[in-house]
């Protein structure tokens, strides 16, 4: 049996590399990536979010919050896992990359959680400032297609992985009632 690649799955991955690299370079470039600093023009779009969300913005780096910093630590190895994936999938047709794939995407998720519960438990603390039509647009919005869409990948790459094992475990079966007789 053969190892599907669902193309749109390869696509959402291919299509974020370069949005979390750049995330992270944001993050880990601070201040001189924030407005005013040397290099904001390579984060132009963060002039507007660091005022949004403040995990962003100056007042988390100055009190030195490492959230930020840790979770773009963590989005590099996801990436670093999309691009084995994408590699694994697509150039090797490994049967492994639907696992490492289903790997990626829970940290994906489970970071995205991670960051909804913080806002939620610290009582809006970094985006509750905003009126709702900014906080549905520039936060909830671009930061509810992370949950969906990896919720998506995550049933597709679990189902298909259980199909996998389910497909190995009868044809064992097999085997082993062939032998006995």
């Amino acid at each position: 049996m053969a190892t599907k690649f669902p193309l749109w799955i390869s696509i959402w991955f291919l299509a974020t590399i370069p949005v979390i690299f750049w995330d992270a370079g944001y993050c880990f470039m601070r201040p001189r990536s924030m407005r005013g600093g040397d290099l904001h023009w390579i984060w132009s779009p963060y002039s507007l979010y660091q005022d949004i969300d403040y995990v962003y913005g100056l007042r988390a780096f100055e009190n030195h919050e490492g959230f930020t910093n840790a979770q773009s630590f963590l989005n590099i190895v996801e990436n670093l896992m999309n691009i084995a994936y994408l590699y694994l999938a697509h150039v090797k047709q490994s049967s492994i990359a639907p696992l490492l794939g289903f790997a990626s995407i829970i940290m994906t998720l489970s970071k995205t959680i991670l960051y909804w519960l913080n806002e939620y438990y610290c009582g809006g603390c970094s985006v509750g400032h905003n009126d709702l039509k900014t906080l549905v647009v520039y936060w909830i919005i671009p930061n509810g297609l992370w949950l969906v869409v990896p919720a998506f990948i995550l049933y597709r790459l679990g189902k298909d992985i259980a199909t996998s094992l389910r497909t190995v475990d009868r044809l064992e079966k097999k085997k082993v009632s062939g032998k006995r007789q």
